[in-house]
């Protein structure tokens, strides 16, 4: 399998997300510019995080109507795989390719730390192999990652098993208290009903190494990869 990892102006995830991809997990990754329209027939499309067109109007705002975006939503439209990583995640939900919204964090702060997220369902590619039980701690930077859905939206998340992670605490327990950015039912990501289009606010390739003390990320690639 190809990877491609799309850069915007403003991308700032973009190194961290080849790096692990072709150092790290050893898989074939190639960046994608935002003015290109050609994906260099990759099977996988990451929108990674940072600051596409300096978040003017909203996050991902802007950056949904990238040449780009048009061969990416199609591909996500046909079945194709695509994964979009805090601003990634932003980019999709105003491309459509995921429902809800991703609203200004609840203490109006931006915030930058390790939390922890549990599995919610095994039945995709990203999460199949992942450990429901166990409390993985990733890293977190936004300023914008409250997800929001309408009653009716949420309802279609829930019948069809959407809810990929949510915020918990150390030991797995889903609370109020563990819930970083005000996120409706501390949902921390999505997929698609076809279930192969991702979303998540967190980080897991910056935590993916040894070197930076927490390989808790790497699990995440291996599933993918599986």
């Amino acid at each position: 399998m190809k990877y491609g990892v799309v850069v915007f102006p403003g991308s700032n995830c973009d190194d961290d997300m080849i790096f692990t991809l072709s150092d790290v997990m050893q898989q074939p990754a190639v960046k994608l510019w935002h003015k290109d329209t050609d994906l260099q027939n990759c099977d996988f499309i990451f929108l990674p995080g940072g600051f596409s067109y300096g978040d003017y109007l909203r996050c991902g705002a802007i950056a949904r109507f990238s040449p780009i975006m048009e061969s990416v939503v199609a591909h996500g439209k046909k079945g194709g795989y695509v994964m979009g990583i805090c601003n990634g995640f932003q980019i999709l939900v105003e491309s459509g390719l995921l429902d809800g919204a991703l609203l200004r964090n609840d203490n109006r702060k931006y915030v930058c730390k390790n939390v922890f997220l549990k599995t919610v369902t095994s039945k995709t590619a990203l999460t199949h192999s992942l450990d429901s039980q166990k409390a993985y701690q990733i890293p977190m930077a936004h300023g914008e990652g409250r997800y929001y859905a309408s009653a009716d939206t949420l309802k279609k998340l829930h019948d069809n098993d959407q809810i990929l992670f949510k915020y918990c605490d150390s030991e797995g327990k889903i609370t109020e208290n563990s819930n970083p950015n005000g996120s409706l039912e501390n949902i921390a990501g999505i997929c698609n009903q076809g279930r192969n289009v991702f979303g998540m606010m967190p980080h897991p390739e910056r935590a993916a190494q040894e070197m930076f003390g927490n390989t808790d990320g790497r699990p995440f690639f291996e599933a993918l990869i599986a």
